[in-house]
């Protein structure tokens, strides 16, 4: 703490980050301020704070800050570095879903319709996000029935095509073949931008003439599929707001809290249409809502269309959002703090979602904590690590009979896997079924990013996990000593018995079967397993399938021939039970057994 008291003397009076750090270095929590000075004192003064940042000042063995010429820019700098250090007491979005929009390019002489997730400033027009059961492919497929615009990427150039089906079935106008004018497509293009702005009248009187159409013709599956389009536009127009401006585009975000946990919820409103809403359970260490909400804006935008307009609580920083979002997106948004009329009851729609989604999070939430981050804990004091391992790697090679090797490296960050950081490995130098000289290259090869410039994208771990028993680890630890590594511990999970190895003793570790710590380890071992096999077969698949058969002794051409016949192909195989296989002519319980061990140990 000495460290610290002389280093709050020095805090500055400029805006900037501030990085908390636990005593074995790494990041627990990033956060931003106007004054420096000023905010990080806060953490160390006696004065009440939240139960989450008590617990994290309790952690915190240092700390480092960085000046910004502005609190827009600390607030993105502190986005930046959230998403690079991944911090355990701060709010983490991943990377989740963005929703569809209906892409349509004005500029062309006869555009096309179609889906893009990704909205950029190319004067193009865009509609949506369809989210909340509506289906954007049904929308297009309404488009193309009612106002035959094309939904194809082809071409159109002065040399005329042959038309596709969807002419002779009358859902394209088939401009590629030169069978329509600029101006008559460009009228059927303008009802469907009319229909897209909400207008679904033409729409729906179109799909209902249609429908008696085709049921007067006896063409019932095409009138039921008009009849199900119909029944979508009806979903639609329930989602209109009718006392609401048809011209409104406006994300609704409320904040609840208990204190402990937090949630948001984003509600998503388009040209006077609830489009539908989403949840977020948030467990974070802020001083203030007004900071926990700033924060989530902050990172939801960097995956998500900003709108025109945010309504949201009073106790958002406003002008400080309305400036990042002009700076770093180029965009004006209006960011209302409503006390009365229609968009007071959007809000409120958006808080009694937040606190219901908090209610029934917080177990949730609890038990996530026990998972990962408790965890981690657990393992650490169990296996006498010397460090928290915040950053876990594992490691596995797959192969057969020394084809195809092939290694992986899976990464839990805090007990949770960060997919974006896994890696894989082709052996190049090791001959033949060698698993410990497999893993021993792909070690190698890991190791030796450290200290060089690519550590940035492979940072150092705290704990190195192998999958295998004692002779796997003694052949990683001779890297380990070969390159002089500290600072990383090692140890290896054996699959029969879930044993644990370390370099502290020679006798395993044995943790109970219904301890997180346990189930964490496990989680990442299948999840490195999953990895390697899913690469190899990527590989492997050019292979012929009847010569992995041939590898496993007692599967001669005959019975290679029956598997075949009865599963078609090697995923099935190797899916398949000892039961399943045996069932198949001329192979024995114990051959199928013999089959399954086989392929479980090899693919």
């Amino acid at each position: 703490m000495d460290v610290i008291k002389e280093k709050l003397k020095l805090l500055p009076e400029n805006s900037g980050v501030y990085i908390m750090l636990d005593r074995y270095g790494n990041v627990i929590y990033v956060g931003k301020a106007r004054i420096l000075k000023n905010r990080v004192r806060q953490y160390f003064h006696n004065s009440p704070k939240p139960e989450k940042v008590t617990k994290m000042v309790e952690n915190i063995a240092d700390f480092n800050y960085i000046i910004t010429s502005s609190e827009i820019d600390a607030l993105a700098l502190e986005n930046n570095l959230i998403k690079k250090y991944k911090p355990k007491y701060n709010i983490l979005l991943k990377d989740d879903k963005t929703y569809p929009y209906i892409k349509v390019d004005m500029r062309e002489k006869f555009p096309n319709f179609y889906i893009t997730r990704k909205i950029k400033k190319d004067g193009c027009k865009y509609f949506g996000p369809f989210m909340g059961g509506i289906n954007c492919k049904d929308i297009l497929d309404i488009l193309q029935l009612t106002f035959c615009v094309r939904l194809c990427h082809t071409e159109i150039t002065s040399k005329p095509k042959r038309e596709c089906l969807n002419y002779h079935i009358g859902r394209c106008t088939a401009p590629c073949a030169a069978k329509t004018t600029a101006e008559d497509y460009s009228a059927q293009v303008k009802k469907a931008l009319d229909f897209l702005e909400g207008n679904l009248h033409e729409a729906e009187e179109l799909l209902k003439s249609k429908m008696f159409s085709a049921a007067n013709d006896e063409n019932f599956e095409l009138a039921l599929d008009y009849k199900n389009k119909l029944e979508m536009l009806s979903k639609l127009e329930a989602k209109r707001i009718t006392s609401l401006n048809k011209a409104i585009d406006a994300d609704i975000i409320a904040y609840a809290t208990n204190n402990l946990y937090s949630a948001v919820n984003v509600l998503v409103t388009r040209k006077g249409i609830m489009q539908g809403g989403s949840s977020f359970a948030l467990d974070e260490a802020h001083m203030s809502d007004a900071e926990a909400l700033t924060s989530f804006i902050a990172q939801y935008y960097t995956h998500h269309e900003v709108p025109p307009e945010l309504i949201v609580e009073e106790f958002c920083e406003k002008e400080l959002l309305q400036s990042y979002f002009k700076e770093k997106f180029d965009r004006n948004v209006e960011i209302t703090i409503t006390k009365q009329g229609d968009k007071l009851k959007l809000l409120k729609m958006a808080k009694q979602n937040a606190f219901e989604y908090l209610e029934k999070s917080v177990d949730k939430i609890r038990h996530k904590d026990d998972m990962t981050i408790n965890a981690c804990k657990r393992l650490q004091e169990l296996l006498n690590l010397s460090r928290y391992p915040k950053r876990m790697e594992c490691y596995d090679i797959s192969n057969i009979s020394g084809v195809d090797k092939v290694g992986s490296m899976v990464v839990f960050i805090d007990g949770e896997a960060d997919r974006n950081s896994y890696r894989r490995f082709k052996i190049k130098t090791v001959e033949g079924a060698n698993d410990f000289a497999s893993l021993q290259e792909v070690l190698t090869r890991r190791l030796d990013k450290l200290g060089t410039e690519e550590e940035e994208k492979f940072p150092k771990p705290d704990l190195i996990i192998i999958d295998g028993g004692k002779g796997q680890l003694s052949a990683v630890k001779e890297i380990f000593d070969d390159k002089g590594v500290e600072g990383i511990d090692l140890i290896s999970l054996a699959k029969r018995e879930e044993e644990i190895f370390t370099l502290y003793s020679d006798e395993s570790v044995k943790i109970s079967h219904r301890d997180y710590s346990l189930k964490m380890l496990q989680r990442i071992r299948d999840e490195a397993h999953r990895f390697a096999i899913t690469y190899f077969r990527n590989i492997h698949s050019k292979r012929n399938l009847s010569s992995v058969l041939s590898e496993i002794e007692g599967v001669g051409k005959v019975r290679r021939m029956a598997l075949l016949d009865k599963f078609g192909n090697l995923d099935k195989i190797i899916n398949a039970s000892v039961n399943e296989l045996s069932s198949c002519e001329g192979i024995s319980l114990s051959l199928a057994q013999k089959i399954k061990d086989y392929l479980d140990n090899n693919i």
